[in-house]
């Protein structure tokens, strides 16, 4: 499947469907495959995208659409980031934060070990937060900045 057949497909699908959380899903999709149509890829790598598209079955017919295309698209993201590592808009923001604030409650529990223990927590949980959030920033101006953001 081509890009450009993927993006008349799911436009298709768009226009057909009602709920906001599908609609939601489909316009991200379309979004990464209009990105991905203006960026210039050597012919294999071409091939590779639209052999990743085609592995998606996005024509099937499934029971929970919902579901299925949040899926496919959770899998094609990780396809791009693995081959080619691309990544959405606040990737690594988003995913430093959490580890951020999973951390931040291991140090916040060790902290509060010494004082007490709910003002550790939410010390460390804070200082998690905004310690991710930079690092994530920094992270995702660089990706950027190397052209490798969608």
């Amino acid at each position: 499947m081509t890009l450009k057949n993927a993006i008349n497909f799911l436009e298709s699908l768009k226009t057909s469907e009602t709920k906001k959380s599908e609609l939601k899903i489909y316009n991200q999709f379309i979004e990464i495959l209009i990105k991905l149509e203006k960026r210039e890829f050597k012919t294999d790598e071409i091939q590779s995208i639209e052999l990743e598209l085609d592995n998606l079955n996005l024509k099937s017919n499934p029971e929970n659409s919902k579901k299925f295309f949040k899926n496919a698209l959770s899998k094609f993201k990780s396809f791009l980031k693995d081959t080619f590592s691309l990544t959405s808009k606040d990737y690594y923001t988003n995913t430093s934060v959490s580890l951020g604030i999973l951390f931040g409650v291991v140090v916040g529990v060790l902290i509060g070990e010494r004082f007490e223990r709910s003002l550790g927590i939410s010390f460390g949980i804070c200082m998690g937060l905004f310690i991710g959030t930079y690092i994530g920033c920094r992270m995702d101006a660089q990706a950027k900045a190397d052209g490798n953001m969608l």
